[in-house]
């Protein structure tokens, strides 16, 4: 391979037919003599626009009439020669760093010699070195091109905001499973919203049988066995529900906390008694009817009782959670849409005073296609306050147009995998810590299972891998009715 050109921080090299290089791969371009060397990443091969080679490919077609037979007499030996030519490639690659004296630095403003430096391929092992990638909490993702396996460092999720997205069936929920349950087996705590109920597996082994991580997971049902008694729940969460998720007025969340109040100082937080005062409230009658219209709502979603003995303490998940680590999948897959937003906002709640009373230290949660029950202020709340609560959200979606520009621009690590859609390339290439050109080059072609990693947890080295698979029972499987029988 042969430097050509550097505009800005783009490299085109020249690249023969014997020198195999694809899209992802590395290039080290090292000029001895500068004591330095470019790590450029491939984004884009194509044929080197060489002059003649047209008209070289045009006299060779055949005029459709038979072709001439005979012998091809080449006494000195240069149709070999012209092949060769006509088979060389322009390696379109982006320059990711320098290298100077072993260390790494972000700068490309230096050209290397065109006729001196020597060009290789760089292993991803070698690059993550480096990079120092050193994977002290060790997650691998799975394996690379060269045959060696990614591993990322769990702590570089810590605190951390991260987007997993692409088309759908392509593996988004099997890598967010594979995360999760690296994270538990650090003894991390997890929460999960589960919107389509295929995380209730993730004790299971493939093989029917109980898997290391089934005494960490807990599943729960909202209206099943998820429900909770008023009398323990604070007035900030139960407001948090009335104002977000059924959009109770001003006006009427100020009657709804007097109501509170007094039947808390009674000692009789109870749903039926939460009724009858309601009932019974000597107010304006659109106050009245919101409060009692929200209070049905309530009551309709099956997510509330007055049985104490049949109430699940989230706190007490938690607090197993703290002590050796563990997920708690909220089930949300037979849950209607308001029920949803109910349960989701005393979820949230309850973490955020559990976080805040230090009861918990951090929780990593992952939300699938979370615009179906986060209510927008949400999401300025996830990247900002809530990640200073301890809060670092994972978000999985297969439409990067319905996360907020702003999510991009904050997240740390994007896991993504195929798009062909130019949208959509458009949309997740507005991340900070992305170029343009990588993300619509390399995304499109990414084979299914495929995922191309950015950011902290590679250094900002894009990294394409086939994520590994997991002894884990599958429950995201697309159901199929023709379905091929081997």
């Amino acid at each position: 391979m042969k430097l050509y050109k550097k505009e800005g921080n783009l490299l085109q090299i020249l690249s023969f037919p014997n020198e195999s290089v694809e899209k992802g791969d590395y290039l080290q371009v090292e000029d001895i003599e500068a004591g330095k060397a470019l790590i450029a990443q491939v984004i884009d091969v194509q044929f080197a626009a060489v002059p003649g080679v047209l008209e070289e490919l045009l006299r060779t077609l055949s005029d459709g009439d038979d072709p001439i037979q005979g012998e091809d007499i080449d006494p000195l030996d240069i149709a070999p020669h012209i092949t060769y030519i006509q088979d060389a490639c322009l390696v379109i690659c982006k320059i990711r760093a320098t290298v100077e004296n072993g260390a790494l630095s972000p700068t490309s403003n230096w050209l290397p010699s065109r006729s001196q430096s020597i060009i290789k391929k760089l292993s991803v092992p070698m690059l993550l070195s480096l990079a120092r990638v050193d994977g002290r909490l060790p997650i691998i993702l799975g394996g690379t091109k060269d045959s060696s396996l990614l591993t990322i460092d769990a702590s570089a999720l810590d605190g951390r905001l991260n987007i997993i997205t692409g088309k759908k069936e392509c593996g988004k929920s099997h890598l967010s499973k594979l995360l999760m349950v690296n994270l538990v087996g650090y003894k991390a705590t997890v929460v999960v919203f589960d919107l389509n109920g295929e995380y209730s597996s993730l004790g299971i082994a493939t093989d029917g049988k109980k898997n290391i991580y089934y005494d960490k997971i807990h599943i729960l049902t909202p209206s099943q066995n998820f429900k909770v008694a008023l009398d323990q729940l604070h007035l900030n969460v139960v407001m948090g529900i009335l104002v977000h998720a059924l959009h109770l007025p001003g006006t009427s969340a100020r009657e709804f906390k007097r109501i509170w109040k007094q039947l808390k100082d009674k000692g009789a937080l109870r749903m039926h008694d939460l009724g009858e005062s309601i009932r019974n409230l000597n107010c304006n009658q659109h106050v009245r009817d919101a409060l009692s219209s929200r209070f049905h709502s309530l009551v309709n979603s099956g997510f509330f009782t007055d049985n104490v003995a049949e109430a699940q303490l989230i706190d007490d998940c938690f607090s197993r959670a703290k002590e050796q680590g563990g997920a708690l999948i909220v089930n949300l897959r037979n849950t209607s849409t308001i029920d949803r937003q109910i349960v989701v906002e005393y979820v949230l709640g309850k973490l955020v005073d559990s976080l805040q009373s230090w009861k918990l230290q951090a929780a990593f949660l992952f939300a699938e296609e979370a615009h179906l029950y986060l209510r927008e202020t949400y999401w300025d709340d996830i990247v900002t306050r809530m990640r200073h609560f301890g809060i670092f959200t994972t978000f999985i979606t297969n439409q990067p147009d319905t996360i907020r520009d702003g999510i991009y621009r904050q997240a740390d690590n994007i896991f993504l995998f195929n798009f062909t859609n130019e949208h959509d390339l458009e949309v997740v290439s507005r991340a900070a810590r992305v170029d343009a050109e990588t993300v619509k080059s390399i995304a499109r072609d990414l084979p299914p299972h495929y995922c191309l990693t950015l950011g902290r947890v590679v250094r900002d080295f894009p990294m394409v891998t086939r994520i590994r698979s997991l002894d884990i029972k599958t429950m995201g499987e697309t159901r199929l009715f023709f379905k091929e029988n081997n």
